[in-house]
């Protein structure tokens, strides 16, 4: 029924469109395509001397995760575009999700329930406004959510609507997609960033990017969950909101082409805060007793993305958050650092394959560590007690191209001290990646 469901809803309408839109005009204003993205892991068996409420289990069996997409766009007038996005997204993660902060699959944060679900994940239009007379433009080709034309230089760019923060944010061309490059949650952003979105990914707002030639400016507002990692926003948008600005500045290394990105954000919500709930034993440890709005969550992130030639990459990046009230939509870090390398092409016979490799270096605040050491526990994490260590995650992966349209990857993450806990692990996650792009 499944199977079914997906192919009525999302295969056979994008193909039947890809076979028109290959018999029209590219500048037809039209833009259909469609993703499937299947995930599958496996933990093996780790040293686990107690587990808590949200423990990695050492026991667990293979878990599946599925995402389908269908992205469709039509340019509405010179300068904007509108977009929606239907997806099914269903399965899970290893352990239902629980017991790493990095969590080993990306596509695993946008799905709630197990079973499967469409939804609309994106709903949103997008106008640009010509800030520099008839001078230089940018070449736009069609491709997800975006309708081929030219963009001028200097612009500015207005997104409103139902769309992902990191659509827009913390991009970088070397680790940003964990449907076809490194799959945990810590590669695809800074993990530091506790980004504003359900749990699925998505967020209503609107966003403002300023683009020149040497450098861009963005800034956006948008909603938050009405509880920690829910699905529903909260409708209170005066007392709970996210705000995020980021400063992009390419620069010439060598003759190659590289980005750095500095990133602040500042969320405020019906937060728990750490310190509350470990001094006043009438909260019983229980962070979502002490949950008032006013509280905040601040933070910087820092993004490189670095060419090291034709082919090959270097990305790195920081994060750090203030971490005294709860970690309200991403992940249980407070401090993150990652570095990597994606090369494209690594064997001359299979220009269009890629391999990746990189490490994450994840930490708490002092009032978050000390919340999970004496017995409490987040949306994601908590083990009953604590021995504090950083979380380090290791990722290798290769992605093999069988045809234009399909992508298999074999995927292999080393953890250790999953959820900050010296006493537990190391953890060897084993996965593969079923990828279909038309």
């Amino acid at each position: 029924m499944t199977i079914r469901l997906l192919f009525l809803t999302f295969i056979a309408p994008a193909v039947l469109a890809q076979d028109n839109m290959t018999a029209t005009n590219p500048e037809s204003g039209w833009s259909i395509h469609f993703q499937q993205t299947t995930i599958g892991q496996k933990a093996l068996p780790f040293r686990s001397p107690y587990e808590g409420t949200n423990s990695l289990s050492p026991r667990d069996s293979l878990r599946y995760s599925v995402t389908a997409t269908l992205f469709l766009g039509a340019r509405l007038w010179e300068g904007a575009e509108m977009y929606v996005n239907p997806e099914l997204g269903g399965g899970s993660g290893i352990s239902s999700t629980l017991g790493v902060a990095g969590f080993p699959n990306g596509e695993t944060y946008r799905i709630g329930d197990p079973a499967p679900v469409v939804e609309i994940a994106r709903l949103f239009v997008r106008q640009s406004f010509n800030l520099g007379g008839a001078g230089d433009t940018t070449a736009i080709e069609d491709g997800l959510n975006q309708v081929s034309g030219a963009l001028p230089a200097h612009r500015l760019t207005i997104t409103a609507g139902k769309f992902s923060i990191v659509d827009i944010f913390d991009d970088n061309r070397y680790s940003h997609d964990a449907r076809t490059q490194f799959m945990n949650w810590a590669l695809m952003s800074a993990g530091a960033w506790d980004f504003p979105a359900d749990t699925r990914g998505y967020t209503w707002g609107l966003a403002l990017e300023y683009i020149r030639p040497e450098w861009s400016i963005r800034v956006s507002s948008v909603m938050v969950p009405r509880e920690a990692n829910g699905m529903p926003m909260d409708p209170h948008i005066n007392e709970a909101h996210s705000e995020t600005i980021e400063l992009e500045i390419p620069y010439t290394l060598a003759a190659l082409p590289g980005t750095l990105r500095l990133e602040g954000f500042h969320t405020l919500a019906h937060m728990g805060n750490y310190r509350e709930a470990i001094d006043d034993t009438m909260y019983h440890l229980d962070i979502t007793r002490t949950r008032a709005y006013g509280r905040s969550k601040s933070g910087l992130t820092l993004n490189l993305e670095q060419p090291l030639t034709k082919s090959a990459g270097l990305f790195m990046r920081a994060g750090w958050n203030d971490g005294k009230n709860e970690t309200w939509a991403f992940t249980e870090i407070d401090r993150s650092l990652s570095a990597g390398v994606l090369i494209d092409g690594p064997f001359a016979a299979r220009p269009q394959d890629s391999f990746g490799a990189a490490i994450v270096l994840n930490g708490l605040s002092a009032d978050h560590e000390e919340y999970l050491s004496r017995g409490g526990y987040g949306f994601l994490i908590g083990d009953g007690k604590l021995n504090y260590g950083l979380e380090t995650i290791t990722e290798l992966f290769y992605g093999w191209h069988a045809t234009t349209f399909l992508a298999l990857s074999a995927d292999y993450q080393f953890v250790v001290n999953p959820a900050y806990n010296r006493d537990r692990g190391p953890v060897h996650v084993m996965g593969f990646r079923v990828h279909v792009e038309l």
